[in-house]
C-alpha cells in the first residue's frame, strides 16, 4: 500500500460515500495482517486494507455473504453495512461494519475451558451447512489435506531451523496421520476457514465474537475444527467435540489435527519476526500456536 491510513483520510473517504456518517468520533482500533480498523462511534467500525494487494477483495466477498450468514450465529460477528468503492483517494473498496466488543484470544486468555468449548461448537454447528453453488471457494482452506503437504514440510523444517519445535517428529507424525485419513465426501459446508486466536474475541474468560471473515469459503469442516486445539485450553478438546452437532467422525478429527498442525506452525513463524515481510505480523501469535503444538503432540504419544 502506498496511501497512509489515517483518521483523517477515513473521514475524507465517508464525507466522499457516506457522508451522514462521516461526523462520528474516529480512532484506531487496530493493525491487523490484511485490514487495519477504525472505531467509527461507539457501534461500527471501518475496516480498511494496508498490507495486502488482495484485501480489498475479500472485503467484498464478505459485504456479499455475512449479511445472510450472521443473523443464525450464535456469537456476534461484524456485520457489513456499507461499501466504501475505490477511488483517486483511496484505490481500494473498503467497508463500515458492525463494531465487536471483546479482546482478541491471543491477548486473553481462557478461563472457563467448558463454556468457552460449548460456545465454539455451537458457533460451528450453525454456521456448517451446506452453501449454495456460487458460494466462494478456496485453492488451499478446505480442500484435500494431502494437497498441502509441500508446504507443511517446509514451514515444519522452518519452524525446526529456528529452534521454535521441540518435536518435529511428532508433529510430523500428526500430519502423516492426517493425510491418511479419509476423506471428506459430504457436501461443500461454509468455513470460516481463518479461526486463529487473533480472529476470536474473550470476555469474562469465555468467547463473546468471532471476526474477519475474508477467508470465508466452501470445503471440508476439519479446517474449521482445527480451531479445538488452537483456541482452547488444555483438556477442553473433547468438550468442543461432544458439543459440536453432528459430532466429528474419527476421519474428521484426524484431519482437523493436520490441519491444526499447519495453523500452528504458521502461527509460531508469524510470531518469530513474521513471515514474508508482512507488517500484520504478531508477536503474540506465538505462545498459543506453541500450545497448540504442544497439545497435538501429547494426542501422539497418549496413542
Amino acid at each position: 500500500m502506498t496511501v497512509e491510513i489515517t483518521a483523517e483520510l477515513v473521514r475524507g473517504l465517508l464525507r466522499d460515500q457516506h457522508p451522514d456518517l462521516a461526523d462520528r468520533p474516529i480512532r484506531l482500533g487496530a493493525r491487523g495482517w490484511d485490514n487495519q480498523l477504525w472505531r467509527l462511534g461507539d457501534d461500527l467500525a471501518v475496516r480498511i486494507p494496508w498490507a495486502t494487494r488482495f484485501a480489498g477483495l475479500l472485503l467484498r466477498k464478505e459485504h456479499r455473504w455475512v449479511p445472510g450468514l450472521a443473523p443464525r450465529l450464535p456469537l456476534p460477528v461484524p456485520v457489513p453495512q456499507r461499501l466504501g468503492e475505490p477511488t483517486e483517494r483511496f484505490p481500494h473498496p473498503w467497508l463500515v461494519t458492525t463494531w465487536i466488543p471483546g479482546t482478541p484470544a491471543d491477548r486473553a486468555p481462557v478461563t472457563r475451558a467448558v463454556d468457552a468449548a460449548t460456545s465454539l461448537a455451537r458457533f460451528l454447528s450453525a454456521l456448517h451447512r451446506p452453501a449454495p453453488g456460487d458460494a466462494p471457494t478456496s485453492g488451499s482452506r478446505g480442500g484435500p489435506l494431502a494437497d498441502q503437504t509441500q508446504g507443511f514440510t517446509e514451514a515444519l523444517a522452518e519452524a525446526t531451523e529456528r529452534g521454535l519445535v521441540d518435536a518435529p517428529d511428532a508433529v510430523r507424525a500428526v500430519w502423516d496421520d492426517a493425510v491418511t485419513a479419509p476423506p471428506w465426501t459430504g457436501p461443500a459446508l461454509w468455513l470460516h476457514a481463518d479461526l486463529h486466536p487473533a480472529n476470536v474475541l474473550v470476555a469474562d474468560g469465555t468467547f463473546c465474537g468471532v471476526i474477519d471473515f475474508g477467508d470465508l469459503c466452501v470445503g471440508d469442516p476439519a479446517y474449521d475444527l482445527a480451531a479445538g486445539w488452537l483456541l482452547l485450553p488444555d483438556g477442553a478438546v473433547d468438550d468442543f467435540h461432544a458439543a459440536c452437532r453432528p459430532a466429528p467422525d474419527a476421519a474428521t478429527v484426524r484431519r482437523a489435527r493436520g490441519w491444526a498442525a499447519a495453523r500452528a506452525l504458521g502461527g509460531l513463524l508469524i510470531g518469530d519476526n513474521g513471515v514474508h515481510d508482512r507488517p500484520g505480523g504478531k508477536a503474540t501469535w506465538g505462545p498459543p500456536a506453541d500450545a497448540a503444538l504442544r497439545r497435538l503432540v501429547a494426542t501422539v504419544r497418549a496413542g
